[in-house]
């Protein structure tokens, strides 16, 4: 497969939206405006062969703006080929359209997403919590998220955590 004939292909679809194209370590992929991803998505699914979504994560960039990145990666079954978007997301209003509807198996990775860095997406069909208790509060991904860690016990300190330690009592 030839994947600058596919770069080509979404700039001229896609225009101003391409926000810059991305080459390294064997792969290929776009920046691209958020509002755009779904017209991208669907091209790439039906035009050029891209039927799966293996993968869908965040990273948070605060305090930089804008704060979250998506990446989505792209697998074609029929070429042996991955294909990358990364969308720039402002933390002030982190949405994104769904693609459960060209791609299925979105829902799941969209609502660790949700539940991890709070970015919502829009047209979702259950934007619940995936990993935490619905009365949790915040989004452990975030990097402005409190730690709250407990300290590791070692042969040192063993005596002095063991004793801050929460037992039954019979």
């Amino acid at each position: 497969m030839d994947l600058e004939a596919v770069i080509k292909d979404l700039q001229s679809e896609l225009g101003q939206a391409v926000l810059g194209v991305e080459r390294g370590r064997g792969e290929v992929g776009l920046l691209l405006s958020p509002e755009r991803v779904l017209t991208a998505c669907q091209r790439l699914r039906q035009r050029h062969g891209f039927d799966l979504l293996i993968a869908l994560t965040a990273v948070d960039y605060w305090p930089n703006e804008p704060r979250f990145t998506l990446v989505y990666k792209f697998y074609s079954t029929m070429a042996n080929a991955f294909f990358g978007l990364r969308l720039p997301v402002p933390g002030t209003a982190a949405e994104v359209p769904t693609l459960e509807n060209i791609f299925p198996n979105a829902n799941w990775h969209e609502r660790e997403i949700l539940d991890m860095f709070g970015v919502r997406f829009t047209g979702h069909s259950d934007p619940r919590r995936i990993l935490l208790p619905e009365d949790w509060e915040g989004h452990p991904l975030r990097k402005d998220h409190p730690l709250g860690y407990e300290e590791v016990q070692y042969t040192f300190n063993f005596d002095e955590i063991d004793r801050r330690k929460p037992y039954a009592v019979e």
